[in-house]
């Protein structure tokens, strides 16, 4: 949002720049429509597998091989939800307000379910869904870095992002489980 002038934004879309501020009285509300626009088409995703009726284990395989398969699609979303939340983390605020936005109560109860029947170890469900948000994101967000440290190309980088669909998931629950 800092580097964008509403000028350009309005030449951009081959309109007066009258009507962007008729529409969006200000660059902060553009802004806000474009962010609600990108995190509405990741914020389905969460909730369709944090709320569906899966076993856990299943829910953290279709947790991880949708979400990768969704950034692969989408791969600027990762990085823009991050930076621009970074700058502005009140953001946040107005985005849980929203009916759709993602919630991990049914998750927390699954976590906590399967450490009374012994089925995994004693862990937070708050700490298990952020190891699994950022063994999912990070590749996205640090994708450059990653591909100089472990010295591949983009394409045998995508393929690695590909394994992950599965591979991460197999590390979570491996250790997780009792």
């Amino acid at each position: 949002m800092a580097g964008a002038i509403m000028q350009e934004i309005a030449d951009k879309l081959k309109i007066n720049k009258a009507l962007l501020h008729y529409y969006y009285r200000s660059k902060q509300l553009l802004f806000e429509a474009v962010f609600k626009s990108a995190f509405s088409i990741c914020a389905p995703q969460l909730n369709k597998v944090l709320n569906d009726d899966s076993g856990l284990f299943e829910k953290i395989k279709n947790f991880t091989a949708n979400y990768v398969s969704f950034v692969i699609k989408h791969p600027y979303l990762p990085n823009f939800v991050i930076q621009e939340l970074s700058k502005n983390p009140e953001f946040v605020v107005k985005l849980r307000s929203e009916k759709n936005f993602p919630s991990i109560d049914k998750f927390k109860i699954q976590v906590n379910d399967a450490i009374l029947q012994g089925i995994i170890r004693p862990i937070e469900a708050e700490q298990l869904f952020i190891n699994i948000m950022c063994l999912n994101i990070f590749p996205f967000i640090g994708g450059p870095l990653l591909m100089a440290l472990v010295n591949v190309d983009k394409d045998n980088y995508n393929k690695i992002l590909e394994k992950r669909k599965t591979e991460v998931a197999e590390f979570i629950i491996n250790a997780i489980k009792i």
